[in-house]
């Protein structure tokens, strides 16, 4: 079973724009690679828990739908909270 994620793509950058981004319940992710530019996006955070409690999440590779167009990569780092273990960015790559 495939995952897919609902993304859309962020000009607000920053320690302060992630910060108001997590305070709403989004997640900061960044998608890189394949000598294209990187694209930084925000995560629904309730739906990023979900597909990260399934194997295939760090394994496979991961449908993410940026503004419309999708985009296939593969989980590269995810930083969390040191205390809370909350998720806090995720960086992908592009496959």
């Amino acid at each position: 079973m495939a995952i897919e994620l609902e993304a859309t793509s962020r000009k607000d950058l920053g320690r302060g724009a992630s910060r108001r981004l997590r305070r709403n319940a989004q997640i900061p992710a960044i998608i890189i690679g394949q000598g294209k530019d990187a694209v930084s996006v925000t995560l629904n955070e309730e739906k990023l828990i979900l597909a990260a409690l399934k194997d295939e999440f760090y394994k496979d590779s991961v449908t993410v739908k940026v503004d419309g167009s999708a985009v296939t990569v593969k989980v590269k780092d995810i930083q969390r909270h040191p205390v809370s273990d909350r998720i806090i960015h995720v960086d992908f790559m592009r496959v």
